[in-house]
């Protein structure tokens, strides 16, 4: 019988930050610390000797740094899932950014010292989820078919009222609306940076609505992010400011440490900012974001809720589909965590469950077409 345990390597220069972060986890009864070095290049080799399930990355290493053997440790494992740790500095924020792209499933913001690290128990809390989450993702690549299904199978667009039965055993909501969207609002946390990319570098330049996105993401990160979108999806992108009216066909990413919510003002729809309390362990929340929406829009509102951790979007979905709008979201098979998108079609209110690849066409026809 297999070892159900979830095995994990170190890598980071400092012992004392191994040893910290191994006296952390080894509490967890599904998780096991099997590897501990001090840099990539041991990082490299050790995985080519005893496979593990996820590995905690360090950015800045003497011999091999983080984002240098990161493809040479996914080339040795495609599926290992690689958390990069990092201090938060817009340096290493901006190669985290590039660690993503390159493959990275997650990174976790690292306090700056041991003393800082050993005294907050947040930092405990995110890391041993994240390895959790992760270590289950990696378990279940060999063994989720890749399917995708919609409330309409074979066509671009769902027909109101048509339900069908998704091969992982859910029911698909009928779209109950024909008017086309008049925004896009999307959620995202673990493995959500290189999802965005893809789905909004391939929507049709052709759909001209606002694009208001929350991604989990702490505050130095996501202007950064705001910035890598841009360049990906060939459209104005910027990190969200309070009172900003929306603009057809702009982009706007939550700030980190901030909800982001629409308001009406006059004959505008404008964005704010609030640092009211976390929802779901998480601020930005991707909840308060949907119910703002489902309250402005009403049928006039699409969701997307893409690979995440945990739950957050469902709750803020179902007000939205109770409004009238549509929810959709990424499929299992191609999410690197089937956290949130699978808590909303578990829950019932997704009209359609996609690929990655089916996603940005999906929406395109949506909001081109409308529910045909």
């Amino acid at each position: 019988m297999s070892d159900p345990r979830i095995r994990v390597m170190l890598v980071d220069d400092a012992a004392v930050i191994r040893g910290l972060v191994k006296r952390m986890v080894e509490p967890e009864a599904d998780i096991e610390v099997v590897a501990s070095v001090a840099n990539g290049e041991l990082a490299v080799n050790s995985l080519k000797r005893n496979p593990v399930d996820v590995i905690v990355l360090d950015i800045e290493m003497p011999v091999m740094d983080g984002l240098t053997a990161l493809p040479k440790l996914l080339e040795v494992d495609p599926d290992v899932k690689v958390l990069m740790s990092s201090t938060l500095t817009l340096g290493n924020a901006e190669i985290s950014m590039q660690a993503l792209k390159l493959g990275a499933a997650d990174y976790i913001p690292k306090p700056t010292s041991a003393g800082e690290m050993g005294s907050t128990s947040d930092f405990r809390r995110e890391l041993v989820d994240k390895i959790r989450s992760l270590g289950t993702a990696r378990s279940r690549v060999s063994t989720v078919p890749r399917t995708s299904s919609s409330a309409n199978a074979g066509a671009p667009v769902p027909k109101p009222g048509a339900k069908s039965l998704y091969p992982g055993g859910f029911n698909l909501r009928p779209i109950t609306s024909r008017a086309r969207p008049e925004i896009i609002a999307i959620g995202s946390s673990t493995g959500g940076p290189k999802a965005l990319f893809q789905v909004l570098k391939n929507i049709r330049p052709d759909v001209k609505v606002p694009i208001i996105i929350t991604q989990h993401m702490p505050a130095s990160f996501t202007a950064i992010l705001a910035t890598h979108i841009g360049q990906a999806a060939g459209r104005p992108c910027q990190e969200a400011k309070d009172g900003e009216v929306l603009m057809a066909g702009n982009i706007y990413v939550a700030p980190g440490g901030y909800h982001m919510v629409v308001e009406s003002q006059g004959v505008n729809r404008v964005l704010r900012t609030n640092q009211d309390p976390p929802e779901n362990f998480c601020r930005p929340a991707v909840d308060p974001m949907f119910r703002s929406v489902a309250g402005i829009y009403g049928n006039r509102a699409l969701a997307v809720i893409l690979t995440g951790m945990g739950n957050d979007g469902s709750k803020g979905g179902k007000v939205i589909v109770e409004a009238g709008g549509t929810v959709i979201a990424q499929d299992e098979p191609t999410s690197v965590v089937w956290g949130m998108p699978g808590a909303a079609a578990t829950a019932g209110i997704c009209s359609a469950v996609l690929s990655l690849d089916e996603l940005a066409p999906y929406i395109s026809d949506f909001l081109l077409k409308g529910a045909a």
